[in-house]
């Protein structure tokens, strides 16, 4: 076999592994959120406490993110957008910042959003590990069904195709 073909192979297998991996993550069933989760509350850039349980009942889009990161701040727009439409079907979009709350404060005051946003801070980046993004890598999302468990996760930056797809799934699961 030559370099070609075997370069050729190894790129297939990696493909297929990918697709196959990808099928059965779309088929995932939800699991429980770990415990503690739905206790926890976050104070707000503009006073107050965000308590998740709030949020029991509904369906949740938990995203990771910072001032300080590109991608995190490019999806901002969307994920409001994704908040004003689905509200009303029992959606709710919380960013969790794992950053201060002046550079929070003074990036709201920019780029204002609809959606409540918790302060996490540094301790932030350990709650994504438990939600199962190994890394702690940014941005990083989390979908919670309307009992609470834990439906999709996703690493890096979102497209509108998630969000849809997002919203698909779990009006199917209803």
């Amino acid at each position: 076999m030559n370099r070609r073909t075997w370069l050729a192979g190894g790129v297939g297998v990696a493909a297929a592994a990918t697709g196959i991996a990808w099928s059965l993550r779309r088929g995932a069933e939800p699991v429980d959120a770990p415990p503690g989760l739905w206790d926890m509350s976050f104070d707000r850039p503009d006073g107050g406490r965000l308590a998740l349980a709030s949020m029991r009942g509904q369906a949740v889009l938990l995203n990771f993110w910072a001032t300080w990161c590109a991608p995190c701040v490019k999806e901002m727009p969307m994920l409001d957008r994704f908040q004003r439409e689905r509200q009303a079907s029992g959606w709710r979009v919380v960013g969790l910042a794992v950053d201060g709350a002046e550079p929070v404060r003074e990036f709201l005051a920019r780029v204002p959003v609809s959606f409540s946003i918790g302060l996490a801070g540094l301790d932030g980046i350990e709650l994504s590990r438990r939600l199962g993004n190994a890394g702690g890598g940014l941005p990083f999302s989390v979908v919670f069904d309307r009992q609470g468990r834990l439906l999709e996760r996703h690493l890096g930056a979102l497209q509108a195709s998630h969000l849809d797809a997002w919203a698909a799934r779990l009006e199917s699961n209803r």
